[in-house]
This record gives C-alpha cells, structure tokens and sequence, in this order.
C-alpha cells in the first residue's frame, strides 16, 4: 500500500501552452505498473481552461467546487457545477474550465495508454470559443 499524505506532492502551474490563465495542478496518484490511472486536481482561476484536447483512454471529471464549462469539439458549452461527474471518450476533442467570475476545481482521472500518454493537447480555446459558455448561463 502506497498512502501519498496530503502536502506531500507540490502543486504545480499549469503549462502557458496547454492552459489560458492561472491554472493550479494538484498531482494526486500516478499509479504504478501495471495498473494506467492517473489522478490530479486543478483549480482554473475565474477565465482560465484548459486548451483543446483529446485523452487516448477517455477522461473522467468530479468536480469538486465552483462554476465552471466544458465542450466537445462542434457541440454547445456545457456548465458544471460541484457534484457533477463528466465522461469524456476517448478521442474526443474538448475542454474545461472556470467561468469568467467564478474558479473551478475538479479531480481529473484518466490513463495511459501503451505509449505511456494521457493527453494529447492541441490549439488553444479561443476568446470566442470561451465566451460562447455566457449563452449557456
């Protein structure tokens, strides 16, 4: 048994070039061989998300506190409160974040795949793309 105690792990900034605005990463389970799970927990700041992407093996959402939006690639923005768990298969291209008053932070779980991979990130949400979320308020 592995017990990672809290403050054990450092939080990290997410990257410039998968992120837009402040973004924190709690990593929270890597595990090890050969199971494929990997945990963190991001909090977006309010207007921060995520850039495009896809995960090989799909994505699993919790979110834990705030407001925050997410879209598949060619669907409308979705919002998601604390309680709300999101599926996303794998493959498909989307995102999430945090409203633009409100930050938002959820626990992501997902795994990886053969290449040792669990996201693969693409272009960065554009103003446009984000503030479309005010019409699903």
């Amino acid at each position: 048994m592995d017990i990672k105690r809290n403050g054990s792990q450092p939080s990290g900034k997410g990257p410039m070039e998968y992120f837009t605005g402040a973004v924190r990463v709690d990593p929270l389970h890597q595990a090890p061989d050969p199971a494929r799970v990997a945990c963190g927990c991001v909090t977006f700041e309010p207007g921060a998300r995520s850039a495009w992407h896809t995960h090989p093996l799909g994505q699993t959402l919790v979110v834990t506190s705030g407001f925050g939006w997410t879209q598949c690639w060619g669907g409308p923005v979705e919002i998601i409160r604390p309680g709300d768990v999101i599926w996303c298969p794998p493959g498909v291209k989307h995102w999430h974040g945090a409203t633009p008053t409100t930050a938002m932070t959820h626990i992501a779980i997902q795994e990886r795949d053969a290449r040792g991979k669990v996201v693969d990130w693409m272009e960065k949400v554009t103003d446009e793309q984000y503030l479309a979320g005010l019409k699903a308020v």
